[in-house]
């Protein structure tokens, strides 16, 4: 049977594995608050990557089209001139 002087060691050790414990999942804590926040900018971040990409892929359809109706335009021009001429 442990006497006084060992059962108080004991209660101290505890208390500071109780502490240690305490102070590591204060640690965890912020840490996943940290965490939870770059995810939140990832995904914001993520978001206005997609919206630009489409603005991008709205732009570039927008200047094929363009350009493709100046080619046959040019196209249709050429075959004039060479029909005409012939």
């Amino acid at each position: 049977m442990p006497n006084d002087q060992n059962r108080s060691e004991m209660l101290a050790v505890l208390r500071e594995i109780r502490d240690d414990q305490r102070a590591m999942l204060e640690q965890v804590a912020a840490q996943r608050a940290l965490v939870e926040e770059q995810v939140r900018r990832s995904r914001e971040s993520i978001a206005e990557s997609i919206s630009l990409q489409k603005v991008a892929l709205e732009r570039q359809r927008a200047i094929t089209l363009f350009a493709m109706v100046g080619i046959v335009g040019c196209i249709a021009a050429i075959l004039y001139l060479v029909i005409r001429y012939l």
